[in-house]
């Protein structure tokens, strides 16, 4: 073919007075592997809606093989080849693993679906990513965030797409998942099938992309080879500056324990954790997803109930826990799973930065607005979060502003501990260096934080102390230069005896 997969030159788009989009252009060869990289809010996420029909442009022209494209809606598109994988999961939570991935395709046959087909083609898609063992008639919202993010991409490989957008598609996955889904990747690469890449994991684009093209404030300011273009380099161009470095180390002094859980085991998971976690300490749990680091954390703030042990927050000891009652003896959660959890996405950004703790900008039990959007802004500024103004909406944010939104909650109910997990899925390198730092500067406040990641080279990057969960035993606190990331994965998976009984 002499003419590209995809090509797309002079997009435009507006939401109101703010421009998402300017003058933006990006060409996609057949098979071709093609990162699309930048800071949240550059708008990555609003082309690729514009591509798959999600929005329409203002202005500007795409084709795809050569003939002008619009989609008119994501059916539309699907159908006509481009298919889309989105950062923040869109399944229906009553419907079953197989019924999502085949939702708008069904198999039928005079008006009717025909069940034994459709198993048949959403346990095909599932054994393309090796997970063929996923229950096809479990409602898919019983699936663990891993698992749903498995059943999206099924159901984005039903449709057989000429270009498949995968935005953000390794955020919940394990490292073996990953390995799956960049074979998978190569193989549609290998028969023609173009992807464009969005990730803030610099390393993968690296890794399964051939080329790279970068966002920033809404404009295109670099596309080239990814083979010999150093990560600093991609750094640099996203941000328009250097990022010197990476894991600040901010000197914080470890005082008296603030936080004890003694035998902790929920309903399922976790089966025991026994830790400290001290003032101004920042103390890192490692581990596979599905291991039970997400439970143990929502079992200690009261999320989940406590069926054995006990947690000691300030002295205070309790068998159970609720979190109105975590939040008063000072103890604040964020949730990995901010869609559903962390915030409320139809509601403002000073609503949601506020919803735990109202008294300050109150009189005589009355929210006063101008006092509100004043706290907000303070806190849309201190964490430099991209957007228009307090009064917007927190579901028209990218997944890393939102993710800053639900983190700014907790410093605005000053909680003393803090339980952060998963705190930069979703957030790119230069407001990953933001939080370290922000991190770094709560601990030397004397805030303690329990940091839970799957990303390893954060855990060692900032954490005084790591841990490592596995099949739902948390392994005993050590320094954190007493680990490297061989012998987290060695933990994790279950090769060291002491760890997993």
């Amino acid at each position: 073919m002499s003419f590209p997969r995809l090509r797309v030159v002079g997009i435009d788009k507006s939401f109101g007075a703010a421009r998402a989009l300017r003058n933006v252009s990006l060409e996609v060869a057949p098979g071709e592997i093609h990162a699309v990289i930048g800071e949240n809010g550059a708008g990555k996420s609003t082309l690729m809606r514009i591509l798959s029909g999600a929005e329409q442009p203002d202005a500007g022209t795409v084709e795809l093989d050569g003939h002008p494209f619009r989609g008119r809606n994501p059916l539309h598109a699907s159908r006509c080849g481009v298919a889309m994988i989105y950062q923040e999961l869109t399944l229906a939570p009553h419907l079953s693993v197989a019924e999502n991935i085949l939702l708008g395709a069904e198999p039928a046959r005079f008006g009717w679906i025909n069940r034994k087909r459709q198993s048949e083609l959403a346990r095909n898609a599932l054994a393309q990513l090796h997970h063929e063992s996923i229950p096809l008639d479990s409602p898919v919202r019983r699936c663990t965030i891993a698992q749903q993010q498995l059943v999206e991409i099924a159901r984005a490989l039903i449709g057989k797409p000429k270009i498949l957008i995968m935005d953000e598609p390794t955020s919940s996955l394990t490292r073996s998942d990953v390995e799956n889904l960049f074979a998978v990747i190569r193989g549609l690469s290998a028969v023609g099938v173009s992807v464009i890449y969005i990730s803030h994991f610099l390393e993968e684009c690296q890794r399964i992309c051939s080329r790279y093209t970068v966002l920033r404030d809404g404009q295109t300011v670099a596309t080239g080879a990814m083979a010999g273009t150093p990560i600093p380099e991609l750094v640099k161009l996203m941000v328009g500056r250097e990022v010197t470095e990476m894991y600040p180390k901010i000197p914080h002094a470890i005082g008296k324990p603030v936080l004890e859980v003694r035998d902790l085991a929920g309903k399922k998971r976790p089966r025991s954790a026994t830790f400290q976690l001290r003032e101004g300490e920042i103390l890192g749990v490692a581990g596979l997803i599905g291991s039970g680091r997400t439970e143990m954390v929502r079992t200690i703030f009261g999320l989940d109930k406590l069926a054995r042990g006990e947690v000691v927050v300030f002295g205070n000891a309790s068998a159970t826990g609720s979190p109105k009652g975590r939040l008063e003896q000072g103890a604040g959660l964020l949730s990995e799973n901010r869609k559903e959890e962390g915030l409320m996405l139809n509601r403002s950004l000073a609503e949601n930065l506020l919803a735990s703790h109202y008294r300050p900008v109150c009189r005589w039990g009355v929210v006063l607005p101008r006092r509100q959007r004043a706290v907000a802004r303070q806190w849309i500024e201190q964490l430099s979060i991209r957007t228009r103004s307090g009064d917007q909406t927190a579901g028209e944010l990218s997944g890393g502003n939102q993710q800053k939104i639900a983190l700014a909650r907790l410093l605005h109910h000053n909680a003393r501990i803090l339980l952060l997990d998963e705190p930069t899925r979703g957030i790119d390198v230069a407001s990953k260096a933001q939080i370290y730092d922000l991190v770094g500067k709560l601990a030397a406040s004397g805030k303690a934080v329990l940091f839970v990641s799957s990303y390893l080279p954060e855990l060692l990057g900032i954490c005084d102390t790591i841990a490592v969960m596995c099949r739902g035993v948390l392994s005993d606190v050590r320094p954190a230069n007493q680990w490297n990331e061989s012998s987290i994965i060695g933990a994790a998976i279950g090769q060291i005896d002491a760890v997993c009984n």
